[in-house]
């Protein structure tokens, strides 16, 4: 279990294409391999499942213990008092001493016995099987618990880079803003400017101050739910970090749905886990039917006992009081109370929601599929339009700063430019992530 999820895990960091180097976090760096092992080791989530499958595998070994015999010994030790008894009375028989009676005895008596359930209409050999899916959807379950771990933490892992890299496209607006606020502090000096349109120079700087301690704090939230995620309650510094990713990437190919779709079918856990489930109603099902069968059993057992009030030895009358017996018993249902047909109605029932479970997980699947195609798609054709957008809104900008510089341009002009800049470089940024993301997500389900 432990390899596979690292497997997997791999799987995701190649996906994701984060070339993960070192950061700080508690002192020492933590990359996303770090993050993926630490929350695959110490997550309760994937520890709870794994305690959860562990239970199942002991049920299915109980159950197929049962198949075989039990065997156990009994012994009873008595002591008794008649304190109105008279001592000394002897039982003679054949003219040989029998028993010599006392105010007080003392009996023992040993037991060994052994049973066996040869048959029961198959439910022993049933339930086994039943035990047996039980386990393996145990297994499924651990496996889409790590699965879902490892999506929200690579949601969160590109999540923080996005924002730090929007820290950085706010603070060169801000060095930007805080240039045109000199550059008006230098012009009312020399009387080319007055003061109010100064003014709103640092107005602008200030709004711009406000947007990156904005975006910072974003950064700092992400990280905060990305320690949540992974349980991580000191308060020592925390940081990621990872090569940023390239235009490129969000520029890839994407996979057809439908591919992606028919894919993830065949190889995600939470499908399986529903189709076990309409195994096991089946099986259920021949557990109820068995219950209409005879059950035969066989029991055998050697038992001994010995008494103070004989004369013979302990070991004589161990030897002589030795009895053995063996027998067997068939037990035939006549009226069990409806019992068995409630069984059997329960086993039904239970196959036609195991089937409504899966045609939901696979609606499910189909939505989430559907939902990262959308996105990508969408995301993708905005980040080409967005890195025109931006390309146009800095040389747009660039003249503008040239034009303000020489009185060509007003203040209000200076600040549409910047902040069509802003937005179209925060759309860009935005769109390439998202892009990435679901790129990569889609691939997931895919492999």
């Amino acid at each position: 279990m432990t390899n596979h999820l690292f497997l997997t895990s791999r799987k995701i960091v190649l996906l994701l294409l984060l070339a993960v180097t070192t950061l700080t976090a508690s002192g020492r760096t933590w990359t996303y391999d770090e993050c993926l092992a630490y929350a695959m080791t110490e997550g309760t989530t994937l520890r709870k499942a794994g305690l959860t499958r562990q239970t199942a595998t002991e049920t299915r070994l109980a159950s197929s213990a049962a198949l075989f015999p039990s065997l156990s010994f009994s012994t009873s030790q008595n002591v008794s008092n008649q304190p109105w008894k008279a001592n000394g009375a002897t039982t003679i028989l054949n003219d040989e001493i029998q028993t010599v009676s006392s105010k007080t005895s003392y009996n023992g008596s040993y037991n060994v016995g052994a049973n066996w359930t040869i048959w029961n209409g198959g439910r022993n050999r049933n339930q086994v099987k039943a035990n047996r899916i039980a386990e393996e959807k145990a297994e499924l379950d651990s496996i889409t618990a790590a699965l879902t771990l490892e999506e929200r933490l690579a949601q969160y892992f590109v999540q923080i880079l996005y924002s730090k890299e929007a820290v950085e496209v706010n603070r060169a607006i801000l060095e930007a803003a805080k240039v045109n606020e000199n550059r008006g502090l230098e012009m009312v000096r020399i009387g080319s400017m007055s003061k109010a349109d100064c003014s709103q120079l640092t107005s602008e700087r200030a709004q711009r101050e406000y947007d990156l301690e904005l975006s910072i704090n974003n950064v700092r939230n992400y990280k905060r739910q990305l320690k949540a995620l992974l349980q991580i309650i000191d308060d020592d510094d925390f940081d990621v970090t990872a090569s940023t990713p390239t235009d490129q990437m969000a520029l890839a190919a994407i996979p057809s749905m439908q591919e992606v779709y028919l894919a993830a079918l065949e190889s995600r856990p939470e499908i399986k886990n529903a189709q076990m489930s309409i195994d096991n109603a089946d099986i259920q099902m021949k557990i109820a039917k068995g219950q209409r069968l005879p059950t035969i059993s066989m029991n055998a057992s050697v038992k001994t006992n010995t008494s103070s009030q004989n004369k013979n030895s302990w070991s004589k009358q161990i030897q002589t009081n030795f009895n053995a017996g063996a027998g067997f018993t068939v037990s035939v249902p006549i009226l069990d109370q409806r019992a068995a047909k409630t069984a059997i109605n329960k086993a039904n029932i239970q196959r036609q929601t195991a089937l409504l479970d899966l045609k939901e997980k696979q609606s499910t699947l189909h939505s989430t599929i559907e939902n990262y195609w959308i996105q990508a798609t969408g995301n993708q054709s905005q980040f080409k339009a967005a890195k025109v957008a931006t390309e146009s809104a800095q040389a747009s900008y660039d003249l503008l700063s040239e034009q303000f510089a020489v009185g060509i341009k007003n203040i209000v002009e200076l600040q549409n430019g910047m902040t069509r800049l802003l937005n179209a470089r925060q759309s860009e940024l935005q769109a390439k992530y998202t892009t990435i993301l679901n790129i990569k997500m889609l691939e997931l389900y895919k492999n």
